[in-house]
């Protein structure tokens, strides 16, 4: 089991930066991957970026170049930089963490969410 705790959301003007933080209940490198998820009204959630165990990223082609995904192991929690932030932006943001049995049955685990808007 994991849990995540997210933080960091909320109202930002177009251009400006925030930054998504995500807490897991256990170490991260026991993780295959974490990453964080999006979804705006109306649409389908939309993987946004992620990070594997061995350290590698990948990213939406929508945030690649403003946002970055990152991780502090000693506090087992992954970050999302947001710069240069867009209306289209706006949407519910959900760290999602992944982990393999030794049978390779996936588990995916889920935060509670965390709302952010950009607007002027």
């Amino acid at each position: 089991q994991v849990q995540l705790v997210e933080s960091g959301g909320g109202l930002v003007q177009p251009g400006g930066s925030l930054r998504l933080s995500c807490a897991a209940s256990r170490s991260i490198f026991s993780i295959d991957a974490m990453g964080w998820y999006r979804q705006a009204p109306g649409k389908e959630r939309e993987l946004v970026a992620a990070i594997t165990r061995g350290g590698s990223t990948n990213y939406a082609d929508s945030v690649k170049g403003r946002f970055t995904i990152s991780r502090d192991n000693a506090k087992n929690t992954v970050y999302l930089q947001m710069n240069s932030l867009k209306p289209e932006d706006t949407a519910v943001y959900s760290c999602n963490a992944v982990t393999y049995s030794d049978y390779g049955d996936r588990h995916d685990y889920w935060g509670q969410g965390t709302q952010v808007t950009v607007s002027s």
